[in-house]
């Protein structure tokens, strides 16, 4: 299995290749290039940062094209990572209104109650939709670990993990072969290794 990581310049990479490495996964590779994004079995699009700087990137390097081609059509399975997960929604309100590369119908805002601390940092609860594939054999809420300051929500159906901090927000999605996890397995130790295991095994 070939398991691609994006390479856009912005993400939290060697975490995430150390954390699959340790699920017993092989031949991972990082790049931006689309021969070596078209040859994946399974992509992830990791991110850290600011979401419009990111999409400024990967038009740059003309991923959000390879991505189209490559996810929508072909049909392969991706996992989008705290940004990453955002950035294949529609779009976000972070420094101005930016587009996503629409993969699916959510949008990013600012958490916006003032009497809660941003960014939401830390382990927190994940509500676990009962359909889910993501994390099969897990028990009803199980703990991630989080920072971040915007969040997602979606009034579509696209199979919705909630997280509740103050208000609910998608702490994960899943959509056809588009998966989206708002937290950070590499650095949810137990649970974030066995959902690697589980988006390798089950999309």
């Amino acid at each position: 299995m070939n398991i691609v990581i994006v390479d856009y310049g912005m993400g939290n990479i060697k975490s995430v290749v150390s954390a699959l490495k340790y699920t017993g996964a092989k031949n991972i590779i990082v790049s931006s290039d689309y021969n070596k994004l078209l040859s994946a079995d399974k992509l992830i699009l990791p991110g850290v940062g600011a979401f419009g700087q990111a999409m400024l990137s990967i038009k740059e390097k003309n991923i959000d094209k390879h991505l189209q081609e490559i996810v929508l059509h072909k049909k392969t399975p991706i996992m989008g990572i705290c940004l990453g997960m955002q950035l294949l929604g529609s779009s976000s309100t972070e420094d101005g209104i930016n587009e996503g590369l629409g993969f699916v119908d959510g949008v990013v805002r600012k958490f916006s109650i003032k009497n809660i601390r941003v960014p939401h940092v830390g382990f927190n609860q994940v509500k676990i939709n009962e359909n889910s594939k993501l994390y099969e054999g897990f028990p009803d809420e199980a703990d991630f670990y989080f920072t971040h300051s915007y969040r997602m929500t979606s009034d579509k159906s696209i199979i919705q993990s909630m997280c509740t901090y103050e208000n609910d927000f998608v702490a994960s999605f899943e959509f056809e072969n588009i998966v989206g996890t708002q937290f950070h397995p590499e650095l949810s130790q137990y649970n974030g290794l066995n959902l690697f295991k589980n988006f390798l095994k089950k999309f």
